[in-house]
């Protein structure tokens, strides 16, 4: 309980150093909300009166304690551009880049678990060598060139899916899959390189220590062995691999979205940034923030499920 209550602590001081880093940056970034909203041509009283609106006269520490004080109510402003609450546009965005992540961090946990276990049990054979070399071509590809790989092949080409066109879960399950199918494939193929790296190396490394021994002596298979007991003990390290991958994934979002035109949180903050819409752009970093340390803080705790004998300090 003294452990959880420590992160927990160190989860909330985390989410203050960001909060306090986002606003200050966005803050000194050059340029005017007020003539973004009412254009170069705005007469100067009302630009100063619409500063008083978004209380951008207070200064830079006010203003933070201001917008602190109403997120910590659940209020993240509203949006500049749209004229909107900043929840309620990350609420309609949020359902896709959502699933954009859970499908491709489950497509990555799926393919790549078997492969490095493949690739460990046919050690120094062909098809250990064939993965090697699949695992670094997937490393060295971006993202994006594979979706764009993908619209070509997939979407124009085959027509198994039309590139730009979003259907949501709400009006059909298995046309929101092929929507995000292809782009969940394009995020997940660099994870899944990682991830196969990673397994293999640990459990190469578990299968040289002395416990794997005793258990070839009492007469278990290499199958029983890696998958009753190396495996286990191989997936803590892996475990902290996919929650950074999680990190990448939606760092990832951001550019996908705008080459598969996807209508999430990725392609709201790069509209967001474009108009200077600074109640936008703070919201959604935050959400995105929060996540990422949210995801971190559960893996922590899933290690001591997996190992009891290990004390995280």
């Amino acid at each position: 309980m003294n452990y959880l209550l420590r992160r927990g602590c160190t989860l909330i001081i985390t989410l203050l150093f960001v909060s306090m880093i986002t606003f200050v940056l966005f803050q000194l970034i050059p340029g005017d909300p007020a003539l973004a909203i009412l254009g170069l041509d705005a007469e100067e009283g009302q630009i100063q009166e619409l500063h008083a609106q978004l209380g951008l006269e207070l200064p830079m520490h006010m203003r933070y304690i201001h917008w602190m004080s109403n997120v910590l109510k659940g209020d993240f402003g509203a949006s500049i551009r749209f004229s909107r609450p900043v929840v309620d546009l990350i609420y309609s965005r949020l359902p896709v880049t959502l699933s954009l992540a859970i499908m491709s961090i489950g497509i990555a946990i799926i393919v790549a678990i078997p492969l490095g276990i493949l690739a460990v049990r046919s050690h120094n054979k062909g098809s250990d060598y064939l993965i090697s070399i699949i695992t670094q071509l997937g490393m060295a590809i971006p993202s994006f060139w594979l979706g764009i790989i993908f619209i070509l092949i997939f979407g124009l080409k085959l027509g198994w899916f039309i590139p730009g066109r979003y259907i949501p879960w709400n009006e059909s399950m298995i046309g929101a899959f092929k929507s995000l199918l292809f782009p969940s494939l394009a995020m997940s193929i660099p994870v899944i390189a990682v991830i196969i790296r990673y397994l293999r190396t640990s459990l190469l490394e578990q299968m040289k220590l002395d416990y794997v021994r005793t258990a070839y002596s009492k007469g278990f298979s290499k199958k029983l062995v890696v998958y009753r007991h190396v495996l286990k003990n191989a997936l803590i390290p892996v475990i902290t691999v996919i929650g950074m991958m999680v990190a990448s994934v939606l760092g990832g979002s951001l550019v996908i979205e705008q080459v598969f035109a996807l209508p999430g949180l990725g392609r709201l903050l790069v509209a967001s940034i474009k108009y200077r819409d600074i109640f936008l752009i703070q919201g959604i970093v935050m959400y995105i923030a929060s996540v990422v340390i949210g995801i971190n803080f559960i893996i922590d705790i899933l290690y001591k499920s997996l190992d009891p004998r290990i004390q995280i300090k």
